[in-house]
């Protein structure tokens, strides 16, 4: 749809603005939300700014409300899991001993994406604190209008052992219609190993060559290697009608670079007052599975590629089980951060190329 001065009006997070008669499609702009981004790269060009001026509605979701089965539980777990100590000890384990099966790099970068508020700083602070063994709050938490600086967090292992081989980055929020949130231009600037850590995003300031500490060449190591999405349980059917269409066009770009996502389903116990109370029951709860399903829904994505999880918020003391969910939510993580090294090396552990002109 077109308003009379020629401009292509959408409904999705991402809009795109062309003036007629031209017919140049390299200087479209991106916004999420609306924040805008001047110039943006052709490279990273959506399909439905390429000359067609189309109008791509977002996801709708047939029902808004999770229906209440007569079954609160299903007869057995709809995925294995164990809840025991023994668990617990093994997948720290697991985690702790993590390394990149490319010998070029020493540490997965894990980017964590999703709407402010989401629990991406919460996860951090809870993965941190099951190998802190006690609650703690390292990373930024809180639900502020916005965050603004790349910050990657490495994971220590327990005390007397060294860091763990996976760091959690941690940047601004998407927006959810507000004058906040990443571009998609700074979203894949990060991706590809551009922004130096610790970069300040500004919406009025878009990552250029010509950004302070900006990376001409990032090497496999300045690269993300996992792409991780942060939906809200008890949001996922609550949220702004274009954000589906801004998640589904972050994963088709973010596919272009072969970077695996997965997603984190947060604030599962908000959505099912028996989880709630026991964690235990998260595997079990048919409104859980229902909730996992819009997410993936949502997030244009298999749920297979979804894990639920419990952060830890007012608690002060550990519990095995929440443990237990956190710590394989982590080890799924890296499963897919180690097929993007194996799809990236060759055996003369060559470099993937990256674009780097703009």
């Amino acid at each position: 749809m077109q308003n009379e001065r020629g401009e292509i009006i959408g409904s999705s997070g991402f809009n795109f603005l062309s003036t007629l008669p031209t017919t140049n499609t390299t200087a479209a702009r991106f916004t999420i939300g609306t924040t805008l981004v001047n110039d943006a790269p052709s490279q990273i060009t959506s399909k439905s700014s390429m000359g067609r001026k189309e109008n791509r509605s977002s996801y709708r979701f047939p029902d808004m409300e999770v229906s209440s089965a007569a079954q609160p539980y299903l007869v057995s777990q709809w995925r294995d899991m164990e809840w025991t100590e023994e668990q617990r000890t093994n997948l720290m384990k697991t985690v702790s001993s993590y390394r990149p099966s490319c010998g070029e790099v020493t540490r997965a970068q894990v980017l964590l994406l999703g709407p402010v508020g989401a629990g991406k700083s919460s996860f951090i602070s809870s993965v941190q604190s099951v190998f802190n063994g006690r609650v703690t709050n390292r990373a930024m938490v809180g639900s502020f209008s916005s965050s603004f600086t790349k910050k990657p967090y490495n994971i220590h292992g327990q005390k007397g052992e060294d860091p763990t081989g996976v760091v959690l980055c941690d940047i601004m929020g998407l927006s959810n219609g507000e004058m906040t949130g990443l571009s998609l231009h700074d979203v894949l600037s990060v991706i590809k190993g551009h922004v130096p850590e610790g970069h300040k995003f500004s919406p009025s300031q878009p990552v250029t060559c010509e950004t302070v500490g900006y990376v001409r060449r990032p090497s496999l190591q300045d690269q993300i290697h996992c792409v991780v999405f942060v939906v809200d349980a008890s949001k996922v059917m609550s949220y702004p009608k274009g954000l589906s269409t801004t998640f589904q066009q972050l994963r088709e770009h973010i596919s272009d670079l072969g970077v695996h996502q997965v997603a984190l389903l947060t604030h599962v116990d908000k959505v099912c007052p028996d989880t709630a109370k026991d964690v235990t029951n998260v595997y079990k709860s048919n409104i859980i599975q229902e909730v996992m399903n819009k997410a993936g829904a949502l997030l244009g994505m298999s749920t297979s590629y979804i894990v639920p999880v419990k952060n830890y918020s007012s608690e002060l003391n550990l519990d095995v089980n929440t443990d237990v969910l956190l710590l394989h939510a982590v080890d799924h993580i890296l499963q897919y951060a180690d097929l993007y090294f194996q799809d990236n090396t060759t055996q003369d552990t060559e470099l993937p190329k990256v674009k780097t002109s703009y």
